[in-house]
């Protein structure tokens, strides 16, 4: 594994160091240890350069890195000290960047590698590093508005700036009547979505009633929803997973939702809250909002969406569609860390009804930062689980304002094409087939089953087969795999900000060869059988 290049650490050597010599601590009873500069201006400047050429020459040196890492559980920790350094060492920031280059790198999976194909993406752009950098340098806490004013209206602009790029209704947006927040992760979305829900509900059939209420998914939905609903204090036996099935591409069906709701209600419960997803992380399979919806609203169940990770195609007209009905929906969350260049981490999260998840998140205690008596401010302590959080929306202004919206279009769109392009090179190959239909960036495929080697019957496991040789090439590519009705398919998720067209081609030869010695394999096993048999005959 080639490193990163040496002039990133000649000035943590102590070589050049802008002319200043590292103070070397000696430890006397006469000697007092002098006190470190912890926000100096100078030093920042000179360690922040040491680390901007470190990453620089990462992203540079990024082909040269196996994808996924051939280590053993304990590698890390029996190369590092069992206990934290009394005192810093000569140097110490030079030999912490010589650790993480030599120790750390070499065990890591490389998310922002060209050949990076197993998980949707975790986005990365230089904007959004800097943007981070950034953040985390000025370091303020928004959690009310007085507690940092322009940090709080800045997120409230870029929420709407953000959600008018993905097409979503205005009765999501501040503009509207709705709002939003930055969260973490859609599972912290979810999570406040199902408690705001679940308030409002007991709110009219009274507390002790928490034991009746029902949540519901399809066997496709993020395994994020059910933890949320332990959390919230949701029976287990009450979270019903919906099955889907292939005819279908594996979205909810209206029908076997809206029978799962009746069913409930003539047992006397009492049905809360529907989770839909918009590219499902198996197979990115699309429930269909609107009619969900429609089965939803007798009931007065709460409808949340969940685009975790194709919520980013929404900035392209073309995918508009895969939302109908997202007028009728109470909440929706996107990552845009995911594909859209914000760096980890950044999920957005709107609501219809901001009362809603005030009413169940917010604070009344008194705080040494009084909050504004203004009507219209908002203090996100109330809209989120976390009081501490995360000064995010500069990041993503930077991102927005840096790239623009035909910025993101374009990223978005040249994904799409190159896994349009993977998907028809499987589709040529008369041995492989495309099992799902592709909508956004992944291709769900598999080799065919063959009757001669047993059919379905075998089919999975020489699928299983074909991923581990795959990912045992050093130089790559890494894919995933996801088990949908009963079929184990291959997982080929083009998201890197640094992949092009010839990694994706790379990848299907990869593919290609590694199922054409496969199949040869047992080619001459199955004729070595067939041979035996005949001859027992």
């Amino acid at each position: 594994m080639a490193p990163p290049s040496q002039h990133c650490f000649d000035t943590v050597n102590g070589a050049t160091n802008n002319g200043v010599v590292p103070v070397v601590m000696v430890d006397t009873p006469q000697q007092k240890l002098p006190c470190p500069t912890l926000l100096g201006a100078d030093e920042f400047r000179r360690q922040g350069h040491q680390v901007i050429d470190f990453i620089a020459d990462y992203y540079g040196r990024m082909g040269d890195y196996p994808v996924h890492p051939s280590v053993t559980p304990g590698f890390l920790r029996n190369q590092l000290p069992g206990a934290a350094p009394s005192r810093p060492e000569p140097d110490a920031f030079g030999s912490a960047l010589r650790d993480v280059r030599d120790l750390i790198l070499p065990g890591i999976t490389h998310w922002q590698s060209p050949r990076h194909f197993a998980h949707f993406p975790a986005s990365s752009s230089t904007v959004g590093a800097l943007g981070e950098a950034l953040t985390a340098g000025i370091n303020v806490i928004p959690f009310t508005w007085t507690a940092s004013p322009a940090a709080t209206e800045l997120e409230m602009v870029v929420i709407d700036w953000l959600g008018k790029a993905l097409h979503l209704p205005d009765s999501l947006l501040f503009a509207g009547g709705g709002g939003g927040a930055l969260l973490g992760t859609s599972c912290e979305a979810i999570l406040c979505a199902l408690v705001a829900a679940r308030d409002r509900k007991l709110a009219e059939i009274g507390g002790k009633r928490i034991v009746d209420l029902v949540v519901y998914c399809s066997d496709q939905t993020h395994f994020a929803f059910r933890k949320a609903a332990r959390i919230a204090g949701i029976q287990r036996d009450q979270c019903r997973e919906i099955r889907t099935c292939h005819a279908n591409m594996f979205a909810l069906s209206p029908t076997e939702l809206r029978d799962a709701m009746q069913a409930d209600v003539d047992a006397g419960l009492v049905p809360l809250f529907l989770c839909a997803t918009v590219g499902t992380t198996q197979t990115t399979a699309v429930d269909p909002i609107g009619e969900l919806c429609a089965v939803a609203a007798p009931h007065g169940v709460w409808v949340h969406v969940d685009a975790a990770y194709a919520g980013s195609a929404l900035v392209c007209p073309e995918f508009r569609d895969v939302i109908d009905g997202v007028e009728s929906v109470d909440s929706f969350s996107m990552n845009a860390h995911k594909w859209l260049l914000a760096n980890n981490d950044c999920c957005a999260m709107w609501v219809k009804k901001p009362c809603a998840l005030i009413a169940a998140l917010g604070t009344e205690q008194e705080y040494i930062l009084r909050d504004s008596e203004a009507s219209d401010v908002v203090d996100y302590k109330d809209w989120t689980m976390t009081l501490t959080r995360r000064f995010r929306a500069l990041k993503l202004w930077l991102v927005l304002r840096c790239y623009g919206v035909d910025g993101l279009r374009h990223h978005v769109r040249s994904h799409v094409r190159m896994a349009e392009a993977f998907e028809n090179m499987v589709k040529a190959d008369g041995r492989f087939e495309v099992v799902t239909d592709r909508r956004f960036a992944l291709v769900c495929f598999r080799l065919r089953p063959r009757e001669e080697f047993g059919g379905e019957k075998t089919a999975n496991e020489l699928n299983r087969g074909l991923l581990a040789e795959v990912n045992a090439v050093s130089s790559g590519p890494y894919m995933s795999s996801a088990n949908v009705g009963g079929m184990y398919v291959l997982r080929c998720a083009v998201g890197s900000t640094l992949t092009e067209e010839r990694h994706v081609e790379d990848a299907w030869t990869v593919v290609r060869d590694r199922a054409s010695a496969i199949l040869q394999r047992m080619e001459i096993i199955y004729s070595v059988v067939s041979r035996s048999v005949r001859n027992l005959g």
